[in-house]
């Protein structure tokens, strides 16, 4: 039996695990009026954790001596975060009317959190970038000259001319690749298969998971999740990660 009534009291209670497994269970039926008001609760809840986890790991990198730069050969200074824009909820409308659903988790990130860029160099730690910091851009926050619909109609056309050939769903480009984000030629993007109705997204990226268990793994590992076999790394991620919030 699905305790629907109580997701957002369990959510924040510690079982968010629990909460996001029977939240998927139901797939396209959480937008059922029964279960979408909670739904969208817990997501929210979901997404502002994530805004300060993201907050706290810019801060701390900071005070660390952490460059956040661009994945170019000039190593260009970026800012590593941006919140939502005055044109996040024009964009959410504009993606549903191309592609149809989106998941709850995306709606919440687009509206709360925002653009987040963590790639860069540490001090201590010379191939930090190697390490797939957590890029999630979303928004079109980080980039205020320019309109992120611009480049997501350029991938959705490219997709709509390819199912001529062949019967896939669109995957909508969030991240580079954690080769790309280290300036080396690699593969194709990270992304979130839509249309999905679902509550949570479903990720593609060097592996397959849910959105919300690739993100608990990026926190859980500082923003860094992938090793570098360079002993700094362990020291830097553990100071990193202390304290944040599980999604």
């Amino acid at each position: 039996m699905i305790k629907h009534l109580d997701w957002v009291d369990r959510y924040v209670d510690g079982q968010q695990d629990r909460v996001w497994h029977e939240m998927r269970q139901l797939g396209s039926r959480v937008r059922e009026p029964a279960f979408a008001p909670q739904a969208q609760a817990v997501c929210d809840e979901m997404a502002r954790r994530a805004r300060s986890n993201i907050e706290t790991l810019v801060a701390r990198l900071r005070e660390q001596g952490y460059r956040f730069h661009r994945n170019d050969d000039d190593q260009t200074p970026t800012e590593p975060y941006t919140p939502p824009g005055p044109k996040a909820e024009e964009l959410l409308h504009w993606l549903e009317q191309r592609l149809g659903p989106l998941p709850m988790v995306l709606s919440s990130w687009i509206r709360i959190v925002g653009d987040v860029w963590l790639v860069g160099t540490h001090p201590q730690w010379p191939n930090s970038a190697a390490a797939d910091p957590l890029v999630l851009e979303l928004a079109g926050s980080r980039y205020p000259n320019s309109d992120i619909r611009d480049y997501f109609a350029e991938e959705i056309e490219a997709w709509q001319e390819d199912q001529e050939d062949q019967d896939e769903l669109f995957l909508l480009p969030v991240a580079p690749d954690h080769y790309h984000k280290d300036n080396v030629s690699g593969g194709g993007p990270y992304g979130l298969i839509l249309p999905d109705a679902s509550a949570d997204a479903y990720f593609v990226g060097e592996a397959r998971m849910p959105l919300m268990a690739y993100l608990n793994w990026a926190f859980r590992h500082g923003g860094f999740p992938r090793p570098t076999g360079d002993q700094a790394q362990w020291r830097v991620i553990h100071q990193l990660s202390e304290g944040l919030h599980r999604l």
